[in-house]
């Protein structure tokens, strides 16, 4: 039931061995993490591997990590409604015989990795049966030579890694998909011409497929000729990426101004791989303004503040 188009992914040495690597493990039980830069498309390489495994009609979950840590927590363990009473499941209990996708797993709070560690070591002894999927920007293991994850936890979900390489280095691949959204994309055919394609080749996309997918939706949606030009070419630090997936918007809350502003303020950081310079274009403020708001967060002990580097 191969609901993905694993085609999209591209053609590149790289990426054949990456996905190669998803269909052999998918016949497993064992945990994979997928690494790779943002926009790569590590959550829907999950979603490959679930729908590659005897697991495809079950269950398959989301949980966002780089949420606030209490909100995480309640995703996965599931919490008690305070009005009703009712007891909501968690994400590893409804996609029992399933999949969890834990996205960027490098966002867990501190104090919740040791503890979240032990309830997957102990899921059999509940009855629960879940294939774990984590994904990641950062290089977990520099992380946990510095006391900033878990050592444990990343010996859990590591055993079978799987990299994604960023699009930027792969020019065969950026072509084609730069094709293929092209076509998909526009109401009529579209010719691109080679000044576009060459800008979209020396192009750095920061955030890969995701930005590209962004960037040519937009400009093919006014073309009057039928014909990408380089002028039509909506590329440059103004274009805006959106950083909320659709996942993410299943679980928007509400919440004070304050709350709203430190948890977008992480997910910018998390997104750009903690590159602050990019991550104050990303929140149009200045760099002085976001690294005031950090020192602000790490002062009133904000975990992922203040273990920010």
């Amino acid at each position: 039931m191969n609901t993905v188009n694993v085609e999209l992914f591209g053609k590149d040495p790289k990426i054949v061995k990456a996905l190669s690597i998803a269909r052999n493990v998918s016949v497993t039980k064992a945990p994979v993490l997928i690494t790779g830069e943002a926009g790569l498309g590590k959550k829907t390489l999950g979603h490959f591997i679930h729908d590659s495994s005897t697991r495809a009609n079950q269950q398959l979950m989301v949980v966002d990590c780089s949420a606030e840590g209490k909100e995480v927590e309640n995703k996965i363990l599931g919490y008690r409604d305070e009005e009703t009473g009712r007891f909501n499941r968690g994400a590893l209990e409804v996609a029992n015989g399933g999949t969890v996708i834990f996205a960027n797993i490098d966002g867990l709070e501190d104090e919740f990795q040791k503890r979240f560690h032990k309830i997957l070591t102990e899921l059999s002894d509940y009855d629960i049966d879940v294939r774990i999927v984590a994904t990641t920007t950062k290089n977990l293991s520099k992380l946990v030579g510095a006391g900033r994850f878990y050592r444990g936890l990343y010996t859990f979900i590591s055993p079978n890694t799987i990299n994604l390489t960023p699009l930027r280095e792969r020019v065969g691949d950026l072509e084609m998909i730069a094709r293929h959204y092209i076509t998909e994309l526009s109401s009529e055919e579209v010719t691109l011409n080679d000044n576009a394609l060459n800008k979209i080749l020396n192009h750095y996309w920061t955030h890969n497929v995701q930005e590209l997918k962004a960037v040519i939706e937009s400009s093919v949606a006014n073309l009057q000729d039928g014909v990408l030009g380089e002028e039509a070419l909506e590329i440059g630090e103004k274009r805006a990426v959106s950083m909320i997936s659709e996942e993410d918007s299943e679980g928007i809350r509400l919440m004070s101004l304050k709350e709203a502003e430190r948890l977008l303020i992480k997910k910018a950081l998390i997104h750009t791989s903690e590159n602050r310079t990019q991550a104050a274009k990303i929140l149009g403020v200045s760099i002085r303004t976001l690294r005031n708001k950090i020192n602000e967060y790490r002062n009133s002990g904000n975990a992922y503040f203040v273990n920010l580097r």
